[in-house]
């Protein structure tokens, strides 16, 4: 499980108007929610959240929240950007409860070079990138490790075949495409050569000169 910390501050004020004068003051809006708690309006400073952002999994670190001196496990489940700017403009988080299983999006690492690829000339084609598990907050991984090693050309993985660590499930269909090993692209058949018979010119004759 990663983990970060992330400094935080309670604020009374809501709406527009506010929310751009604490973005002017360097901060983010933004809220946290969870079972048995009532949502809470927060902010956290940009630069901070923005480096974070830099070095994890924004949806499956566990972010130490310190609120006010008070330390909040939580999740991120969703960062508002600026469609053009795409600065950060409001962040959601729940708070974690010991015990009680929440639903993540994990990253796949894709490990080995495939048998098909290296032999055979083959193209790994990477389907999926992360996906979604189940699990107590302690046991959510990093990312889930996919060795593709083995595979042949025409040879494709599923997400039931991912390994999983102890007290993960995941949620995604079983039968869903991890990757798969496509067969090497053949050139496209040269153009046909000529044969080299002269092609028959077929003239008009010319009317002699007199001729009635």
């Amino acid at each position: 499980m990663a983990t970060a910390r992330l400094g935080a501050s309670a604020r009374t004020d809501s709406g527009k108007g506010a929310a751009r004068a604490l973005r002017r003051e360097g901060r983010v809006p933004a809220v946290i929610y969870g079972h048995g708690r009532e949502p809470q309006a927060l902010s956290v400073a940009t630069r901070e959240l923005e480096r974070l952002l830099e070095h994890i999994a924004a949806g499956s670190t566990v972010i130490e929240l310190e609120l006010d001196g008070r330390p909040a496990r939580t999740l991120i489940r969703e960062i508002q950007r600026h469609p053009v700017k795409r600065s950060i403009l409001h962040v959601d988080f729940q708070e974690l409860v010991a015990g009680e299983r929440v639903a993540v999006r994990v990253p796949l690492v894709y490990v080995g070079t495939p048998e098909g690829v290296r032999t055979g000339g083959g193209l790994l084609d990477q389907v999926l990138h992360e996906v979604e598990v189940e699990a107590d907050p302690a046991d959510i991984p990093n990312h889930i490790d996919v060795d593709v090693s083995g595979l042949q050309i025409a040879q494709a993985l599923h997400v039931g075949d991912l390994p999983l660590p102890t007290g993960v499930t995941v949620l995604d269909d079983a039968g869903l495409t991890v990757c798969t090993v496509q067969p090497p692209r053949v050139e496209e058949a040269a153009a046909e050569e000529p044969t080299g018979a002269e092609p028959e010119v077929i003239r008009k004759a010319k009317t002699e000169e007199g001729a009635e």
